[in-house]
């Protein structure tokens, strides 16, 4: 993922309100992110526990995205819909995000099952259990990686362009 600034990620956001941008509580760590081990930067915003944020690129562009948690939790164990680990260690919850424009104003939204903490980068970048003999779990590993952005870039543009 691109390096990004305060001032680059609040002008990303297409889904919030000026007064919502100005409340976003960035990382704490922004500025020893590591970027390059990074398909997106996603964060839970410290002050409100069910608001979270991702930024995707998008057609070599940051889009940012409010996302709100779902109140309910999954009756079963779901499995993210980005990384698709399944053997994850961390919670997996429902987030819906406002689509931009008027759809957004309209109300139309969009809904993904992630990692409850944004850990999908981290995820993809173990290597796989070997399935079967001669199995490589290096190729594996890099596929894992190179969907992911896709995945998150796809859901940013369904948000953006009221698709998907």
């Amino acid at each position: 993922m691109i390096p990004l600034n305060e001032s680059q990620i609040r002008a990303s956001f297409v889904n919030a309100s000026r007064k919502e941008v100005s409340d976003v509580s960035l990382p704490a760590d922004l500025d020893t992110l590591d970027f390059e081990a990074r398909d997106f930067l996603g964060w839970r915003d410290r002050k409100l526990p069910r608001r979270a944020y991702v930024v995707a690129i998008v057609d070599g562009e940051p889009v940012g995205i409010l996302l709100r948690q779902a109140d309910a939790t999954p009756r079963t164990r779901p499995q993210c819909a980005w990384c698709q680990d399944i053997t994850l260690s961390n919670d997996v919850v429902f987030y819906s995000a406002k689509r931009a424009g008027q759809a957004g104003k309209n109300g139309d939204t969009v809904g993904t099952l992630v990692c409850a903490d944004f850990q999908c980068s981290a995820n993809v970048r173990k290597l796989p259990p070997l399935a079967y003999v001669g199995f490589d779990a290096e190729a594996a590993r890099q596929e894992r990686i190179a969907t992911l952005s896709v995945r998150a870039a796809s859901f940013a543009s369904s948000v953006l362009n009221g698709v998907g």
